[in-house]
């Protein structure tokens, strides 16, 4: 018999020292880096019941000798759907540091909460360098990951320094957060029916379709409710206040990608009304590389949000009652598209190997407000050439970027197009809020 295998389970048990060993093993080539430990050093709890691993729930089960035990097929199972995730390491989701520290929590051991964990070892004295040198001898996983291989510093001013990891990863974490939640609910309403009914089953008897209770990402899906335009109209100002409303949102699937569950209200900037619910990595998705308050650096996540997933996301923009009757976008989004779409002949380009490719990185900024259009001017410019030849492109009036966008919109998304228009709405505010850069998160909160 394996020495791995716990003598006398015919269900595929194995100890956890083994099941560490084949998570390393079964994930040496995935994309995303993992760590040892994933089953038996801090936060994994197999005395709660369960681990995280990649991006869901892996139940785990008390054998003979007293000793705690998994599923072999699980790991397997769960190595194979991490082992499929890509990550580009240019497309980051920011992470902190944001304004206040993480409160502590009594029960915070025994939950992931991984952006609190992350943000209270980095904010600790040395905590950057600890990382990056890891002669700190701590547990350096969180659920199963290693995320100190990925995490990326940047300082944007010169002196505060940020954290950003890939956004593929952020999804994993956040997906393996709500499992860890529906978790540990559905043990709970156990729980409570068994005071009523009798003693509890066994944590591994298989659900209705004979699989193990294990949460894999079809799982996750099934649990979330689609968001159904059920906060329409609402103002972000009122309905974040009102008590009950993170726990609704957190019922919901995110309202863009429709897949990972969502963690805040996206709202726009200017109108203040309520977009839908989405998950972390949508929230920050539109976000760019560079923004103050009057000037956007385009960056390559541009392609995806006026591109290649362009009608999902000009529907999810027109989810603001605001935008949508003026059948415009809010200023920073119009000015970003100005210098990606309709300015795109406009940029040069230069000899490098294998072709020509496009010259520096396009920006764009703006004088003016978008409450008087008529003094309105985005001027879109190119930064980094590496011969210092170009700056100004172009110089486009407000009103005419506006148009250009209700005449590409039409073409691009009709649907969208056609449910927009200045009859639409009329409970619009008088006065379209200005533009403000928000301190509290580097000046990326305006989208």
């Amino acid at each position: 018999m394996s020495e791995r295998v716990m003598p006398g389970c015919t269900n595929g048990l194995i100890i956890l020292g083994a099941a560490d060993a084949l998570w390393v093993d079964l994930t040496a080539g995935s994309a995303v880096p993992t760590a040892s430990g994933a089953f038996t050093c801090s936060p994994a709890r197999a005395g709660a019941g369960y681990v995280l691993l990649g991006g869901g729930v892996v139940s785990t089960v008390k054998a003979g000798g007293g000793r705690w035990g998994v599923v072999e097929a699980d790991v397997r199972r769960t190595a194979a759907e991490l082992n499929a995730v890509g990550v580009d390491r240019q497309d980051l989701v920011r992470i902190g540091p944001f304004r206040g520290v993480p409160r502590q929590e009594h029960d915070e051991d025994a939950r992931l909460r991984w952006r609190r964990r992350i943000t209270r070892e980095l904010q600790e004295p040395g905590g950057p360098e600890r990382t990056a040198r890891r002669d700190d001898g701590r547990p350096y996983h969180l659920a199963g990951i290693d995320w100190r291989q990925i995490l990326v510093e940047q300082t944007p001013d010169g002196t505060r320094r940020t954290w950003w990891l890939p956004r593929s990863v952020v999804r994993l974490l956040d997906a393996a957060e709500h499992a860890e939640t529906q978790w540990v609910q559905a043990a709970q309403r156990r729980q409570a029916g068994a005071a009523v009914s009798g003693p509890p089953r066994p944590r591994l008897d298989p659900d209705a379709d004979g699989r193990s209770a294990t949460t894999g990402p079809q799982g996750r899906a099934a649990a979330l409710r689609p968001y159904d335009k059920e906060l329409e109209g609402q103002l972000y100002s009122v309905l974040s206040r009102k008590p009950g409303t993170a726990g609704r949102v957190a019922g919901w699937a995110c309202a863009v990608c429709r897949t990972a569950p969502a963690t805040v209200l996206d709202h726009c900037h200017e109108h203040g009304y309520v977009r839908a619910p989405v998950c972390q990595s949508c929230n920050t998705q539109e976000r760019p590389d560079h923004l103050y308050s009057n000037d956007v650096r385009v960056a390559g996540r541009y392609t995806r949000l006026f591109d290649t997933d362009a009608v999902a996301w000009l529907r999810h923009w027109h989810r603001c009652p605001g935008c949508r009757a003026r059948t415009t976008l809010p200023l920073p989004h119009l000015a970003a598209w100005t210098a990606h779409t309709a300015c795109r002949s406009l940029r040069p380009t230069h000899r490098a190997p294998g072709g020509r490719k496009p010259c520096g990185v396009l920006r764009v900024s703006w004088t003016g407000s978008q409450q008087a259009p008529r003094s309105c001017l985005l001027t879109v410019a190119v930064d980094f050439c590496p011969a210092g030849e170009h700056r100004v492109l172009a110089q486009v009036p407000y009103r005419e970027a506006a148009e250009r966008f209700r005449i590409w919109l039409a073409e691009t998304a009709p649907a969208v197009a056609a449910a927009a228009g200045p009859d639409r709405v009329d409970d619009l505010p008088a006065q379209v809020r200005p533009v403000i850069v928000d301190t509290s998160s580097g000046g990326q909160a305006l989208f």
